[in-house]
């Protein structure tokens, strides 16, 4: 019988995150970072999560790159204003971690928490108060990816889709393809308190149904639109200075 999503509705959060389920790799258990390269910034907690101490940058495990077809879970939370990221794919290809009601970032569905950053936004908000956790599904297939934020699908879409040509042209001169794959597993040192916790990986099947039905993304106003023009015309002036020294 081929396994689909409908699996997932016995996999309810508790406080201390998924149930073991097998077909998993656990990358992360709450006991040694085995595994990830980091410049010692990084430090498990009493509570079995990680937690960024100070600067040095990203979390990365590097004993595997992360499948073509993949389903990723794992449980963050935030500081108050805190920024955050988990790279999946090369690139700006990221699961935006971040506190949306204090972070200028939240002001923008589009690099809003769950959101597949600069590029498309969720549904809606269903974000935990800062310092509650919070748990996250990415789940990509072929073409298709999915977003999952404490229980609920926030991103389904199919990136052939002519619909959302701009939102890869967007993502694209952000510094990334959809196309892209066999990327490392990254969290992100944005220099704000963050932690993860119960992370772990597994392969996708060819036969396996992943249920894809898109997701409406949550409308994004004028003025809003208009502050992502200037960052992103920020983004390439300091990438055209960049190339020219």
């Amino acid at each position: 019988m081929l396994r689909t999503l409908g699996t997932f509705s016995l996999l309810l959060l508790t406080t201390t995150g998924y149930s073991a389920e097998p077909g998993f790799k656990i990358l992360f258990d709450g006991t040694s970072l085995d595994g990830w390269k980091h410049a010692g910034n990084w430090e498990i907690q009493d509570d079995k999560s990680v937690h960024r101490t100070g600067p040095g940058g990203s979390l990365t495990y590097i004993n595997q790159r992360v499948p073509d077809d993949f389903e990723l879970s794992f449980e963050w939370k935030v500081g108050k204003g805190a920024n955050s990221g988990i790279y999946y794919r090369p690139g700006q290809y990221e699961y935006q971690i971040l506190h949306n009601q204090l972070h200028r970032d939240g002001q923008n569905p589009r690099t809003s928490a769950a959101s597949l950053y600069f590029c498309m936004a969720p549904s809606h908000d269903a974000t935990r108060r800062a310092g509650q956790w919070n748990s996250g599904r990415v789940i990509c297939k072929g073409t298709v990816i999915q977003h999952w934020l404490n229980g609920e699908k926030v991103i389904d879409f199919d990136y052939r889709d002519p619909k959302w040509a701009f939102n890869l042209d967007l993502l694209k001169k952000r510094g990334a393809d959809l196309a892209s794959r066999s990327g490392q597993l990254s969290l992100q040192d944005h220099g704000d308190p963050v932690w993860y916790r119960n992370i772990k990986i597994r392969e996708v099947g060819p036969d396996e149904n992943i249920r894809h039905k898109t997701v409406i993304p949550e409308k994004i106003g004028p003025e809003v639109l208009e502050a992502e023009r200037k960052k992103l015309q920020g983004i390439l002036d300091r990438r055209d200075q960049a190339n020219k020294k």
